[in-house]
Order: structure tokens, then sequence, then C-alpha cells
């Protein structure tokens, strides 16, 4: 016993020499804590959300009325795909890599990430590689204009000099997701505290586990399709030019293998995050919490089958396209299961409406609508109509940002006294939620019917018929954007100060990272708790 002691108090003088090691800039530099490098990745993901959402106003500015107005279509053409590579690539997925790095070691018992140091060579890369997306906006001849998707022979033939930097900048944030996937699966299968099987896992660390193989599956995909367009545009290959025996259709195939797993790596963390706080202010077990993984894992391997959803107006063999059309509509099974254990949970249980259970909801409802276009758009012959039209805008940002980014509010206001110890200004959160939750609408919902009319997407100029529906869908692009500032201002004033919050300050929230102070110590665990 006297052992155990003395070992313990070394292991606590081992911490706090380490604690107060580094201060100011080198704390953040060198940081090797997972607590600091969620808050670098959280940080930097909101500033890149504010970056591409400024990008959206200049779309939305221009769009506001027919014809050319502000910006050049060249220029239209760069925000459009800057905007939706920063969305992807520097506010969703680093915001959920955050979430992981904080939340992941204290819910199962962790004392850090398995492998800190490369955990903070994952997070600094990617400042870099977004400096250099950015910078080629100022090259000669411009930033990426050719979409976010960056079909070819868009991005080998006819892109600006700046390609290079483009893809430059898409090998290092690979190379940082795929370190980060690393680091969650190890410290998920070595690092659980004794008890905590798999099946006793938070939905969270379940879907972050499955999230994080599905990108070490399809980020070399990608890495292999960015340099196919290096090479065909630098060095002389045709990969994707028919006239040398290429093929630009394969580039779709190449590209989508990868994109429509990476559809799914943005959004299954975001069922952890609701199946955390629907139980917690419905004060119940989350209902069939077996069949929520089983169901986790099946949207995983389904994610494979699906690409070429995507390409029905490419000429493919019609039993491809069946093919691609029936899986389409299965993956919507296992998404159905979740929508369905959610409102069980909910089901006559003692619900309070907290601001993290109303973004919460407000994700159900939403989400819901961006599945059921999104099962419209698999219907093959009706896709011919849909495709390339604001339809499709429509539909995924039903499931990115009211989706998506809604998840992470409702994750950033759950766990924010955990992190600060303050309680946030819930009449500011209030105004956030009612100003995002009535703009988003009034910004998205009318794209279906500009679509269904046969308004074609990312181009600057549009026919006269549309003009109202598009100035009313820029209005609620700025209410929407203008919102944003008042998360800003939530956390600001969260991490300034206010009133202290217990280690608890949710009823009904149930896990580990709720047995420990708020806000959480630097070092969570220094013996791993023992779970019954």
């Amino acid at each position: 016993m006297t052992d155990m002691l003395r070992e313990q108090t070394e292991v606590e003088e081992t911490q706090t020499r380490h604690e107060h090691h580094q201060s100011g800039l080198k704390r953040w530099l060198f940081t090797t804590n997972h607590k600091d490098i969620g808050s670098l990745y959280l940080i930097f993901s909101f500033a890149m959300f504010l970056v591409g959402g400024a990008m959206a106003m200049v779309i939305r500015a221009e769009l506001f009325q027919p014809g050319l107005q502000l910006v050049e279509p060249n220029f239209f053409n760069q925000m459009t795909t800057v905007h939706g590579l920063i969305m992807v690539f520097g506010a969703v997925m680093p915001a959920f890599t955050g979430l992981a790095n904080w939340m992941i070691p204290m819910m199962i018992g962790a004392p850090d990430m398995a492998l800190p140091r490369m955990n903070n060579w994952s997070f600094w890369i990617l400042p870099f590689a977004f400096s250099l997306l950015l910078a080629s906006l100022f090259m000669e001849g411009g930033g990426p204009n050719f979409g976010w998707t960056f079909y070819a022979p868009l991005s080998t033939t006819f892109s600006p000099e700046s390609t290079g930097l483009f893809v430059f900048a898409i090998h290092i944030m690979g190379i940082s997701s795929i370190m980060g996937a690393i680091n969650v699966i190890v410290t998920i299968v070595n690092l659980r505290a004794p008890g905590m099987t798999y099946m006793k896992m938070p939905l969270f660390v379940w879907t972050w586990l499955i999230t994080a193989f599905l990108l070490i599956a399809v980020m070399p995909v990608l890495a292999g399709a960015v340099t196919m367009v290096l090479t065909d545009k630098y060095f002389g290959t045709s990969f994707f030019d028919a006239a040398g025996g290429g093929d630009p259709v394969m580039f779709q195939h190449i590209f989508w293998f990868f994109g429509h797993p990476e559809v799914y790596i943005m959004i299954l963390p975001s069922f952890g995050i609701i199946s955390a706080i629907i139980p917690a202010f419905s004060r119940k077990k989350l209902f069939g919490y077996s069949s929520m993984v089983y169901a986790t894992a099946s949207i995983a391997g389904l994610s494979f089958l699906v690409w070429a959803h995507h390409m029905f107006t490419t000429g493919m063999p019609v039993a491809a396209e069946l093919f691609f059309m029936y899986c389409t509509m299965l993956i919507s099974v296992p998404t159905g299961v979740k929508v369905f254990n959610w409102v069980a949970t909910m089901w006559r249980g003692s619900l309070t409406f907290e601001i993290p259970m109303m973004f919460a909801i407000a994700f159900i409802v939403l989400f819901t609508i961006g599945g059921f276009s999104g099962l419209m758009l698999a219907i093959t012959p009706a896709d011919f109509q849909y495709h390339d039209t604001y339809f499709v805008v429509a539909h995924f940002h039903y499931v990115l940002v009211s989706g998506a980014i809604f998840s992470i509010m409702a994750a950033a206001y759950y766990w924010l006294p955990k992190w600060t110890g303050y309680m946030f200004d819930e009449r500011l959160a209030k105004w956030h939620f009612w100003c995002s939750i009535v703009s988003v609408n009034i910004l998205f919902f009318p794209m279906h019917f500009l679509g269904l009319a046969g308004m074609p997407r990312r181009i600057p100029d549009y026919a006269l018929q549309f003009a109202d529906i598009n100035a009313v869908v820029s209005i609620g692009g700025f209410l929407f954007g203008l919102s944003q500032l008042i998360f800003l201002a939530v956390i600001i004033k969260c991490v300034r100060g206010g009133e202290k919050a217990s280690a608890k300050p949710w009823d009904g929230a149930e896990g580990l990272e709720w047995t420990v102070a708020s806000p959480a110590p630097h070092h969570t665990f220094s013996t791993p708790p023992k779970i019954d």
C-alpha cells in the first residue's frame, strides 16, 4: 500500500512539473496534452468556419440579383471552390477531431491520447496547409476555380497555375487526418479503463472509432486522385485525358470512391454527439444502444457501395445505375434506425430544453429533411432533373450545415462548462439558436424549389424568374452568417468567466467526463477509473 502511494505521489509530482514547464506561446506550440490540442483544433476550425462563411457571403451577395453585380465569374468560381474546401477540410473535420481529442480520453478513462507528439504534429501542419490554399487566391491567374470536387479536365487542362499549391495543401490535410485517425484508434483500443468493454463505450467513442477506420481507408484514395491531377497538369501524363488514352469519367469514380465515405466521416461523429445529448436531457438511457453501434458500422460499410449515385448522368450502364440506386436507398435504413432510436429515447422521458437539447432536436428534424431529399436524389430517373441544380445544394447543406455544424454547436454548448469551468450566457445562446434555426431555413429551403425549376449551381448569373427567391435566400444567408457572431460572443464570454459550473452541470448527463471537476484538470486520470 505504501509503495502504491509513493508511486502515485511521484506520478503527480512529475505531472505538476510538466504542467508548469511551459507557458505562454510555448505551451501551445509544443503541447502534447489532449485538451490543449483539442482546443487548438476547435479554435482553428471556428476561424476557418468564419473564413469559409465570408466566402459564402460573397457568393450570396453576387446572387442577390440577376446579372453580374460584384465579382468576375472566375473569382466567383474561386469562391465556390475554396468555400467548399475550407468548410469540408478546414471547419467540419477539424472540429470533430478537436471534440475527439478533448472528449475521447475523458470518456474512456485514458490519461491522454496514445500518441501525444504525433497529435501535436497532426494539428500544426493544418494551419500551414490552409495558408497555402488561401495564398493560392493571390497568385497570378487566381486560386482553384474548378469546384471543390476538382473534376478533370477542369482541374488538369483548364486550371490556373495555383493548382500545384492546391494539390500540396490537400496532401497535407490528408496526412493530418490519417495521423489523427491512427491516434484515435490506438487510444480507444489500448487505453480504455479497466472494465470499459467495447459495448460499454459511449456512442461518441464508437462513432469516432468507425470514422477513424473510414479516414484511413479513403484519404489515400484522395491522395492518389490529386497526384494524378498533378502529373496530368505538370508532367505530361494522361490519366484523365481521352486524347492520350485516359478517361475523364475515371476521375469521378476515383474521387467519389473517396468522397462518399467522406460524407459519412463528416456526419458519423454527429450521431455520437446527439446520442450523448438526447439521453442526458430526456433523463433516460439511450434506446437500443447495440442497434446504434451496428447501424453505424453498417453505414460505414455501405458507404463504399454508393459512390456512383453522384454520376447517374455520366452514361453508366443501366445495371450499374440500378445497383447504386438500390444501395443508396439501403443506406437510409441504418440512418433511419438512429432517428427512430433518438425519438424513442425522448418518448415519455423527463425532457428539458436547454440549449444543447434544442440544437440536438433541430439536428434530428433538419438532418431528416436532408436525408429525405437524398432519397429523392437516389432515384436514378428523377436524378436527371435534379442533377447539378440548386436542389443538390439544398440537400447537402441540410445534411452538413443543419446536420454536422448544428451537432458541433450542440457539442460545444454541452461540454463548454466542462472545458471552461463556467456556465455560458443562456439568453445569448438562445438568441444564437433561434437566429440560426430561422435563418438556416430561409437560406436553404427555397433552394429546393430553385433546383426543381432548373436553376443550375456554381453559376454567377441566372434567369430573371429566379430573382425573387434568390433575394430571399441571400437575406437568409446574411442573417445566418451574422448569427454565428453571437456564437462567438457566447464562447468568449464563457471563457472569460461567469457562473461557476459544477462537475455535472446537466442533471441527466452520464459518463466518466462528468466525474471530474469543471474545468477538467490538465491531467484527468492519474490512475484509471474502474468501470463496473
